[in-house]
């Protein structure tokens, strides 16, 4: 059975009427707010047809029907209209990007993943990148007593890391110069897999007579960069989804909290690209999310490291508004991290 220009009109008026209801729309309420040219017989037979062919769903409840994960897959990929963000939408997000330039990279992702949950009203997941692949940016020793130095780690992928490192005799103004100039002769640009044992040795030659501070900036620097070989995940607007009659619903509620307790599986959910991808219900090959919608979205930290954020809620949402939304969250987030690793 084809799908013709009829039945694409009579899916994308049910999807349109259900996003915005999230009731399940019959043909005479069909009938009623669109006018496609034909009777309430007609389009409850078309209805009929696209349900056959797996783009609509009855629940048992109700005579009217709801998209189904391959209904919205179409809906998405060929029917629904591209919306664009007004100015004043453009300016507020391009604003509160520009506000959060001045902090740390990990706060600049947290304040658009706050952002991204706010406008959408979903759940923002945020993927980090594992420092195993970040590379040394700078290291600074700076004499904070006679005994104490502090060394401030910074790395390509923002992380701004202070340690206290405790000596017998902190060297001198003039000597600490030296040192930091040898720490990022040897080191900068270099990943904890990359400072090798040959690199090591140049760099304990280079730093002959202070020894003492070679063998406290070398464990320093290993727990910066190792402190987390994993990608780690953290969320906004959790609660999200409880403004969704869908999760009204104790056993489905149930359902998406333990999903999101899970970062393994949430991980599993993100799907790291520089475009936009949408995986919508059963695609998201996890039993857990067979009724969500994922959209997801790489962030880049530099030249190697990145991250993904991804918005997660049910399959019923605005998906031309909520991309748009996240299409300019992530330009204007991209735009802001470049010029911070630029600098």
């Amino acid at each position: 059975m084809i799908i013709d220009d009829r039945k694409i009109k009579i899916l994308e008026a049910i999807i349109n009427d259900y996003i915005r209801t999230g009731e399940p729309v019959g043909s005479r309420t069909i009938a009623k707010n669109h006018d496609l040219g034909v009777g309430s017989a007609t389009i409850r037979n078309e209805m009929s047809d696209l349900e056959d062919l797996g783009f609509l769903e009855q629940p048992h409840t109700s005579a009217g029907r709801i998209p189904s994960s391959k209904g919205y897959r179409l809906y998405v990929d060929s029917i629904m209209d591209q919306q664009m963000l007004s100015k004043d939408e453009e300016l507020r997000i391009k604003q509160y990007l520009i506000d959060s330039a001045m902090l740390e990279v990990n706060k600049i992702v947290k304040s658009a993943s706050e952002l991204l949950s706010e406008l959408t009203n979903l759940t923002c997941i945020v993927s980090t990148p594992s420092m195993k692949m970040s590379r040394v940016k700078s290291i600074q020793i700076v004499k904070v007593d006679d005994r104490s130095l502090l060394a401030v780690i910074v790395t390509d992928s923002g992380l701004v890391k202070n340690n206290l490192i405790k000596v017998n005799y902190a060297p001198e103004t003039g000597s600490i110069e030296e040192i930091n100039y040898l720490l990022n002769k040897n080191l900068v640009n270099l990943t904890i897999d990359q400072i090798n044992l040959e690199v090591i040795n140049n760099l304990k030659e280079d730093l002959g007579g202070h020894d003492e501070l070679f063998n406290a900036i070398l464990p320093a620097l290993y727990n910066c960069l190792k402190e987390d070989d994993t990608s780690r995940v953290f969320m906004e607007g959790t609660t999200n989804i409880f403004n969704y009659p869908e999760y009204n619903d104790i056993d489905k509620a149930k359902k998406i909290l333990s999903l999101l307790h899970d970062k393994e599986c949430v991980l599993e959910l993100l799907e790291p690209n520089k475009d936009i991808t949408i995986k919508i219900g059963e695609e998201n090959y996890l039993t857990e999310a067979s009724e969500c919608s994922v959209r997801s979205c790489e962030y880049s930290l530099g030249n190697n490291a990145k991250g993904t954020i991804g918005l997660i809620g049910p399959r019923r949402i605005n998906y031309s508004k909520v991309i748009a939304i996240m299409a300019q969250v992530m330009n204007e987030l991209n735009k802001t991290l470049r010029g911070k690793s630029d600098k």
